[in-house]
Formats: structure tokens, sequence, C-alpha cells
């Protein structure tokens, strides 16, 4: 089996590119002696097609297709959709014509079977993971970065792209609710994200220094109104930091007890819960990258045995079925 895998979107450095960096290189190590991975975007020549992102996903393809979606969040916000007019229409549709879809939680595939009317046997659940780069990094590791990029001794944290403002984040409201601890904020950052009052940013950094950044942080906040996996709060659980959130149906469903979740848009709360957090964390999923490319191996093979009308359309279900975890 030939795959071909479009691998645009790892050079991002948001979580799609997190995503398609790490998956695909653990494609590679499980891969076995009668299969083949390219990197391409031209389906040509392939068995399978998988798109890590809507946007790659294609309304007629030569070979059976995956896309994996990620979440559904701008369809929920009526100015975003009506913004984006006819364009996400195209992708969407090319999105119900996939033979197979991949999403990371249970709670992103009842947003697709609800707004996109997916048929639930073509999803499947493959959650995803810290990269091995996430570890607890020692007193030495932490106090160079914290020196180099003038952290403060104790902080607090926040992991995400800033280029442009999001209202799904809630990142100015963060910044100016009332904390003792300071608030540092990682991740590639346009001129609004300069203008937020009593933060400090780091800009883009290295993994190897993100991972002694989530070391050396109190506690992680996340104060997303809409998250479909919360990988940032997973790789600050590996690395032994504990994490504040928003109570949202995926992060319940992939962190379960392992952080303190409270009620979405109470920021003041979040900050509490925060500052209130004691070391160590709890153990993060034991999911691995590996498990997630063996998981979505599987769904290649299925998707090239598919039935012969598998990539007509959306089929209307009178009874929806509970969608699993690929294991």
């Amino acid at each position: 089996m030939r795959v071909a895998f479009d691998s645009r979107p790892s050079s991002e450095t948001d979580g799609i590119g997190r995503y398609s960096r790490c998956l695909l290189r653990a494609l590679r190590r499980t891969v076995s002696a009668r299969d083949e991975i390219a990197e391409t975007h031209s389906p040509r020549r392939t068995d399978v097609y998988h798109t890590p992102w809507m946007q790659g996903a294609m309304l007629r393809s030569p070979c059976p297709t995956v896309v994996t979606l990620h979440d559904l969040a701008a369809l929920k916000r009526r100015s975003e959709h009506l913004r984006l007019a006819a364009l996400p229409s195209l992708r969407h549709l090319a999105v119900q014509r996939a033979t197979k879809v991949i999403v990371p939680t249970n709670a992103v595939a009842a947003d697709a079977v609800a707004r996109l009317d997916l048929d639930p046997e073509r999803i499947n659940v493959i959650p995803e993971a810290p990269d091995p780069a996430f570890r607890p990094r020692s007193d030495q590791e932490i106090s160079e970065v914290r020196q180099r990029l003038a952290l403060p001794h104790r902080y607090l944290l926040w992991v995400g792209c800033m280029q442009r403002p999001d209202p799904r984040k809630h990142l100015a409201k963060l910044a100016s609710t009332s904390r003792e601890l300071p608030l540092v904020l990682v991740g590639q950052a346009g001129r609004w994200a300069h203008e937020l009052p009593g933060v400090t940013l780091t800009g883009r950094v290295s993994d190897e220094d993100l991972a002694a950044i989530y070391s050396g942080a109190h506690a992680l906040v996340l104060p997303s109104e809409e998250e479909g996996f919360g990988l940032t709060a997973v790789e600050a659980l590996a690395c032994g930091t504990p994490v504040a959130a928003f109570d949202r149906p995926a992060l319940r469903e992939v962190l379960g007890g392992r952080a303190t979740l409270v009620e979405p848009g109470d920021l003041c709360a979040l900050v509490q819960a925060a500052q209130s957090a004691e070391r160590p964390a709890p153990q993060p999923p034991t999911w691995t990258w590996e498990d997630a490319a063996r998981a979505t191996w599987k769904v290649y093979e299925r998707a090239l045995t598919r039935s012969p009308d598998a990539c007509v359309g959306v089929r209307r279900l009178r009874k929806r079925t509970p969608v699993g975890v690929d294991q």
C-alpha cells in the first residue's frame, strides 16, 4: 500500500503543524515492509491519500481519501462562518466526500456528525500525544532557559499561536485578570500580542526550550472556549506541570481527573486554580504517537477496502451510533 501524506502544514507553528510532524515521523517508524508513505499532496499513483488538515481535502480524488479534522469551532461561530463565505462550504463538501475522517476525540466526532452530517461509520477517533521531547527537565536546564529568555522565577504559562487575535482563546482577558504570579506566553506573536499588559512573550522556541519552560512553570492555564484535544495540556503534564483549564467536553475526555477544570468563562476561577496547583502533576495519558500511527495505518487499510459507494457523499442515518476509539 502506497500512502500519499500531505505534509504542507508540517512547517506551521500551531497544533496542526505539531500533529503533522509528529504523526508523519511515527508513521515512518511503524511502516511495514510492504507499505510506503510519501510526502506529497498529489495523490496520483497512490493507493490512499491522507491530508492532516481540512484545507487539503479534495472534492475529487483518484484514490480513497483520509482527512483529519482537529475541531469544528468555526462552524459554531456564525460570524466566522459568514465571513469565510463559500470557501468553507467547498472544504466541508470535500470532507463529506472523504472515505475516512480521523478526529482526536469523541467530542469532535459528535460535532462532525452534528455539523457536517458525517456517517459515524466513517469517523475514526485517534488521540494525539506529547512528543518525546516533552519530559521533565533538570534544574540546570530550567535555569539556563529562564535566564536566556528573561523569565520570572515562578510563573503561569500559556502556549499557542498569537499571530492574530482569536476570541476563543481569551488571551486579552487573561492578561488583564488579577493574579499573583506573572504570566508567560509562548508562541509566534503578532503586533497585537505585544500590547497585552503585564505579560512576558518568548516568541517561537525550540521543543527543547519549550520542555524546560513547561518544567519551570507553576502551572499551565488553558482559557479556551473551544478545544478539539488540548495538546498543550498533555505536553505540560508530560513535563510534570499542573494544568488548569475551562471545562470543555474534549478536555474532560482527554484529561479526566488529571487537570483542574473550572466553569468556562470564569477567568478569576481559572487563575486561582492555576495558582493553587501543586506539583507534581498527574501522569499524562499513556497513549503515544506510535499508538496513533498504528491506528492510522489501520484506517488506511480500511479506506483501501472501502465499499464502492464510500466516496459518494454524506449518508443520513435515522439512528446515529456512538463513535469509538481506534486502538
